[in-house]
């Protein structure tokens, strides 16, 4: 059996009327980094919606292709596209398998979204996934307390700046994304 290529970190910031998401570039497969400038974070509906994915790679582009085909079958309507993609990946029997985890965000909502049914509005308008979420979300977390007068993005950037200074299977090749 062939190791999957994955591992990374996405996390999306809402902070003072714009929302940030980013990742670092790094794809592993196994014990070896297979690339590191791998391109997380997407910008849907006409620049008005983003998406960003943690898991397999050709799982993710699969869930992101659908979310966006509910975003459109939704008028754009993000909580409800989500439900139902979640609603779809849980009971659909292809895509119960997939193995990824998405974080989308607008300017009015910032969610994350997993294949058991998930659908979850974070606290604190921070939301962090991938192997070094749980770096990059504390880092975050203390930022949005500690140093409000940083923009979403700034914050974004250094969240993963700091995940990737403590998590093996991060990068600092970022790529950010604001509304």
């Amino acid at each position: 059996m062939q190791p999957t290529i994955h591992a990374t970190t996405v996390v999306g910031i809402r902070h003072n009327g714009h929302v940030s998401l980013g990742a670092d570039g790094q794809a592993t497969m196994g014990n070896t980094i297979a690339k590191s400038n791998v391109r997380k974070v997407r910008v849907l509906m006409g620049g008005k919606v983003l998406a960003g994915f943690a898991g397999s790679t050709a799982d993710a582009f699969t869930l992101i292709e659908r979310f966006e085909e509910k975003l459109n079958a939704y008028g754009g309507n993000l909580k409800r596209a989500a439900i139902e993609l979640a609603k779809d990946w849980r009971t659909d029997r292809y895509l119960r398998k997939l193995e990824a985890m998405l974080i989308v965000a607008s300017k009015d909502d910032l969610l994350l979204v997993s294949g058991t049914g998930d659908v979850i509005e974070p606290d604190a308008d921070v939301a962090a996934i991938g192997s070094g979420g749980m770096y990059a979300q504390s880092a975050a977390l203390a930022l949005k307390k500690h140093a409000a007068g940083l923009s979403s993005e700034e914050m974004v950037r250094e969240s993963l700046h700091i995940a990737a200074d403590v998590c093996i299977y991060t990068n600092h090749n970022l790529v950010v994304e604001t509304l």
